[in-house]
């Protein structure tokens, strides 16, 4: 995790292997973000852009954090995982880590506990 002596725009280092979840406020986003982009079908590309970014803002996640939501939606995904199912989306690795700490920061996605820690 990171430390108090760590600036807050520095990445947070997981652990490898770490996998997230969607919070209770997640599952709540999550669905409201389905609700947006099914509410939206049929008006427009700049109509779902000013709802998904409605959407977006009082979470202060950026408007593409919704679909790492879905992906979250009922499973443990490490940033592989996520990576992987949302490559021909055109959303890079990178970004995926970057959307996954805003959903952390948010409250809206957390760390599942460790297989090791689980164990103990």
């Amino acid at each position: 995790m990171q430390s108090d002596s760590t600036p807050s725009s520095a990445p947070r280092r997981w652990p490898r292997g770490q996998k997230f979840v969607l919070s209770v406020a997640g599952e709540a986003a999550d669905q409201a973000h389905r609700e947006t982009v099914n509410g939206s079908r049929g008006s427009g590309r700049s109509s779902l852009d000013a709802a998904l970014a409605a959407w977006a803002a009082p979470f202060g996640v950026k408007p593409t954090d919704g679909v790492l939501l879905g992906e979250l939606r009922g499973q443990r995904r490490g940033f592989n995982d996520l990576a992987s199912a949302l490559e021909t989306s055109g959303i890079e690795a990178a970004e995926v880590k970057a959307a996954v700490e805003r959903l952390v920061v948010a409250g809206l996605a957390e760390p599942a506990p460790l297989a090791s820690a689980v164990a103990t």
